[in-house]
């Protein structure tokens, strides 16, 4: 791979490292991609303590950088922490206040949060962690605004994400906006999973599986998906099923997990964002197409599903976007070498 120039991404090492977080972050900054031109990031990562480094499925670490390069990075990762209620040390906080003085950027997946909150950096600001820590994160932190049901939030050059597979989301969302929507769609069919999820941390709380399948509604799902334009009623969803209204609504209910309108209004946004990024109908042919009817009401159900316009949902997924731009200068200060992705740091197995 041919050195790059881009943004310098410094992952953070500690002893009880979380290895999937780590790994999400050498995955996307860290793998080799030609494609993307010499403007592309650089990628290395450093420990903030002493070593031995030990991470989670019983490895061990040989940092080859030291806590130095935090000082040179552009963007500063925090792969996950030890725990709510791990101290974070005052010298690391110290180090993160000035490399974000500086400009630098900061960014958390899952209980990483709570190092970016003990900077105090995050005061007045909004941030989330994984559900299962968000109380914990609002009693230490009361001046923090914790989003319990968000994937990830910015605040002030600082990202912080839910749940480990979350941090996915947010750092391909910091690849969209360093280059760009096409760059994103990339990255994300590298991995094969969506470029931008829809939802929030809400749809993953555990809730019980029905314990049987409904052979009748299944059948009125592939129609109602194949009929979306159609005006459905209630009434008319319980008659194809030959059931009673109230039998209907609770076996429907029991198979999906929600009411027949809201599960029909779901797939009606979801079609709508295969047609906005296939980018050939106007949003008034697209709310027919989708049985939302007019192009307000497809605006209305789709921010409050997707979190955005359709209008912008268009400009970050559709094909033919502008060409891939890094937003930092072609020429970044000297840093250290970074060895190249995979040999950064060795890893071995211990007893």
């Amino acid at each position: 791979m041919p050195n790059t120039t881009g943004p310098l991404v410094v992952a953070l090492l500690y002893d009880g490292l979380c290895t999937f977080e780590f790994g999400i972050v050498a995955e996307i900054f860290g793998l080799p991609r030609p494609e993307m031109g010499r403007g592309w990031y650089r990628f290395a990562s450093c420990p903030i303590e002493e070593g031995p480094l030990r991470a989670h499925g019983g490895l061990m670490l040989t940092p080859q950088h030291g806590p130095e390069l935090i000082d040179q990075a552009d963007l500063i990762v925090v792969p996950g922490w030890k725990g709510a209620v791990e101290p974070v040390p005052e010298v690391l906080c110290q180090r993160l206040r000035q490399a974000h003085a500086r400009g630098a950027r900061l960014a958390s997946i899952c209980s990483g949060a709570f190092v970016l909150a003990a900077t105090g950096l995050l005061d007045g600001g909004v941030a989330t962690t994984h559900w299962r820590y968000a109380d914990a994160l609002r009693a230490g932190h009361p001046d923090i605004d914790v989003d319990h049901s968000s994937l990830y939030r910015a605040h002030e050059r600082i990202f912080t994400s839910a749940g480990s597979a979350a941090g996915i989301d947010l750092l391909i969302e910091i690849v969209r906006r360093d280059f760009g929507a096409e760059a994103a769609n990339s990255v994300a069919r590298r991995l094969v999973m969506p470029a931008h999820r829809t939802g929030g941390q809400a749809q993953f709380l555990e809730r019980p599986v029905a314990r049987h399948r409904h052979s009748q509604v299944a059948p009125l799902l592939d129609k109602l998906r194949a009929q979306l334009s159609a005006p459905w009623t209630t009434a008319e969803m319980a008659a194809d099923c030959r059931m009673s209204l109230r039998t209907f609504l609770r076996r429907f209910q029991e198979a999906t997990g929600s009411s027949p309108g809201e599960w029909l209004i779901g797939e009606r946004v979801e079609e709508a964002k295969r047609l906005l990024v296939a980018g050939k109908l106007r949003t008034q042919e697209i709310a027919l197409a989708v049985g939302l009817g007019t192009p307000d009401t497809l605006r209305h159900h789709f921010r409050k599903r997707v979190g955005i316009s359709p209008r912008e949902y268009q400009a970050r997924f559709a094909s033919g976007a502008p060409e891939i731009a890094p937003t930092v200068s072609e020429a970044p200060p000297a840093v250290p070498p970074v060895p190249q992705p995979g040999r950064e740091c060795r890893i071995a197995g211990f007893g």
